[in-house]
């Protein structure tokens, strides 16, 4: 799953939810933002790693950390964060990693 960033349609707080519910976290995620807007959390690549393109990206969160999955998910105050994170951040980040803790 992605988020268009352009797109006000595409990127709300239910998709940033849609986002981090798919997201497995039996595995290692970083949510990644391309310099062309589209944020995605990938299992693939995560710390400082082919980020070549990124715009920014989001610190990694260690598997088995509830930071992604359905549980993650119904946390409001956490997917608020990271829709904020998204918000405050693209197009104009101060820097190419985020830490949101």
């Amino acid at each position: 799953m992605q988020i268009d960033l352009n797109n006000p349609v595409s990127f709300t707080l239910d998709a940033v939810r849609q986002l981090i519910a798919a997201a497995n976290d039996d595995v290692h995620n970083q949510l990644r933002v391309s310099k062309a807007g589209i944020a995605w959390i990938s299992s693939a690549h995560v710390g400082g790693t082919a980020i070549e393109g990124l715009l920014f990206r989001l610190e990694t969160w260690s598997a088995g950390s509830g930071c992604v999955g359905p549980v993650a998910a119904s946390d409001s105050v956490w997917v608020m964060q990271i829709f904020n994170a998204l918000k405050d951040n693209w197009a104009d980040p101060r820097f190419d990693y985020v830490d949101v803790y």
